[in-house]
């Protein structure tokens, strides 16, 4: 019979009480805020400097949505694709989450704590790119003037990135409170 005590000793390692989980968590977090579907976070910000005063078809704005129209098709999630990702999403956070919560194995709680909250932006980037896929064809074939596809860009992506920055605010504060609650519990680390 196999020994899975190399594995579960493994799982079970400390993870809240060492600094690469809090730097690996404040990375990712401080990684996934510099861009919004890949677009930088700066040439979103000029854009909106652009149309706040009054320049609706700036160059800010067209350096935008030529943005867009090269990040949106890598964001393009069929069916098929939509359901083996969450498929495969919920096999492994189900697992981590009971392994780390119904075992108390810290790693999985770490993992689960650190996972959950990227998958859900994910999902929020997909559904931001379904919105702004239409608004951009629009803006391609003539449908919609270039000033609208600029401020509809705008004003989506500036909402999505206020969400992913409180997502990102719960997660860490989260993470902490639970990382705390779990030092009080387990003084010792076991």
């Amino acid at each position: 019979m196999p020994q899975f005590d190399g594995v579960i000793s493994f799982l079970d390692s400390r993870s809240f009480g060492t600094i690469w989980f809090w730097l690996a968590l404040l990375g990712m977090w401080s990684a996934s805020g510099r861009s919004v579907l890949g677009v930088p976070a700066e040439v979103l910000s000029a854009a909106r400097r652009a149309q706040g005063a009054g320049e609706p078809e700036a160059p800010a704005v067209i350096a935008l949505l030529d943005w867009l129209s090269l990040c949106l098709p890598r964001w393009r999630l069929g069916p098929r694709e939509g359901a083996v990702f969450a498929g495969a999403a919920g096999f492994l956070l189900t697992s981590l989450a009971i392994m780390g919560f119904g075992y108390g194995l810290e790693l999985a709680q770490a993992l689960t704590l650190l996972l959950a909250p990227f998958v859900m932006l994910f999902w929020m980037r997909v559904r931001l790119a379904r919105r702004l896929a239409p608004v951009l064809a629009a803006g391609h074939s003539g449908e919609r003037p270039l000033a609208g596809v600029g401020a509809e860009a705008v004003r989506q992506m500036q909402r999505h990135r206020r969400l992913a920055t409180l997502l990102s605010i719960l997660a860490v504060a989260a993470t902490a409170m639970w990382a705390a609650l779990w030092a009080v519990m387990n003084p010792n680390g076991l």
